[in-house]
């Protein structure tokens, strides 16, 4: 069954794992009992994989979905990016998925490596890319596309990404999967301007888990600049690592305290967000796993995202 089958039935569950830099991360990840294994047990509707960053490590990304494909337990989407490439080397590159059993991606202009200023490839952004692989592969790839409630940072405006959302709709694209969204009332007000648009695609929101501070505060303004709700901050603050977070020897004596405190809380936190989220009418939660079980196997019961029976 297609991601899009699902998503027209009902709700759908599904994680997103990235291709580990190292053979003992890969073995974690797909070895017997790794990782993968494990989240199977969950029955997700599919696992997607990103490329590394500027898209590298797309041997990786390859090696993962392999995996996914021969096991067979759910569909397996892979992302892929405009980065530094070509219009012959990315259909080439599309026909190695479909000849592997890969017919899901998630198309995406790809963050820009340092120091770069554009793709440095023949497309330049996702709208291209949507509308390049239906003129090359017809329906043979379920395409997802990202959606930006707070409007791509790149973006003249949140208003002209939502026009650009809808051109990726309109060149071919089935589905929406979102970026990270702490802001419940600008999804809402994102919700019914996309649909207002025209913009009719199922839309399946991105969630990271909030487990460390470093990688929290990271995620929200590295690439994203997203708003953190007060609620979110507080959580930082009541927890707060002296000197900082990002201090890999930190003279704070509380520090491994703060750590499990901070873990606890946002796991709540994250947890009650997905009840927001759902309360929404959305089409899907896409769980970010970080390539780890126990947390995000813990927040998809307490979710009540798992079929128990």
């Amino acid at each position: 069954m297609s991601v899009m089958e699902i998503l027209e039935e009902r709700s759908a569950f599904s994680f997103e794992v990235f291709p580990p830099k190292t053979d003992v991360g890969m073995e974690k990840l797909c070895g017997e009992g790794g990782v993968l294994d494990q989240l199977y047990t969950l029955n997700p509707d599919y696992i997607s994989c990103t490329y590394g960053a500027g898209g590298t490590n797309v041997g990786k990304n390859l090696e993962v979905l392999d995996k996914i494909v021969k096991d067979g337990k759910t569909v397996g989407v892979t992302h892929f990016t405009c980065i530094g490439n070509t219009k012959e080397g990315i259909k080439d590159q599309l026909q190695t998925y479909l000849d592997h059993g890969i017919d899901h991606m998630l198309a995406l202009r790809g963050d820009l490596p340092f120091g770069w200023t554009g793709t440095g490839g023949d497309l330049h952004y996702a709208t291209e890319l949507v509308k390049f692989a239906r003129q090359e592969f017809g329906d043979k790839f379920t395409i997802a596309v990202a959606g930006s409630p707070e409007g791509h940072i790149a973006c003249r405006s949140i208003e002209a990404d939502i026009a650009f959302l809808k051109q990726k709709q309109d060149n071919g694209a089935d589905y929406i999967m979102t970026q990270l969204c702490w802001d419940m009332d600008q999804f809402r007000w994102w919700l019914d301007a996309i649909r207002a648009a025209g913009i009719w695609m199922p839309v399946d929101v991105g969630i990271m888990p909030i487990l460390d501070q470093a990688a929290t505060i990271n995620m929200a303004l590295s690439r994203n600049g997203c708003v953190m709700p007060r609620a979110l901050c507080e959580i930082i603050s009541k927890n707060w690592i002296f000197p900082n977070p990002f201090d890999k020897d930190p003279f704070d004596a509380n520090a491994a305290q703060k750590k499990e405190d901070f873990k606890k809380a946002g796991i709540e936190y994250t947890i009650n967000q997905i009840d927001e989220y759902r309360a929404c009418g959305i089409n899907g939660i896409h769980l970010y796993a970080l390539n780890k079980f126990e947390d995000v196997a813990y927040i998809a019961k307490e979710a009540g995202l798992l079929d128990l029976i």
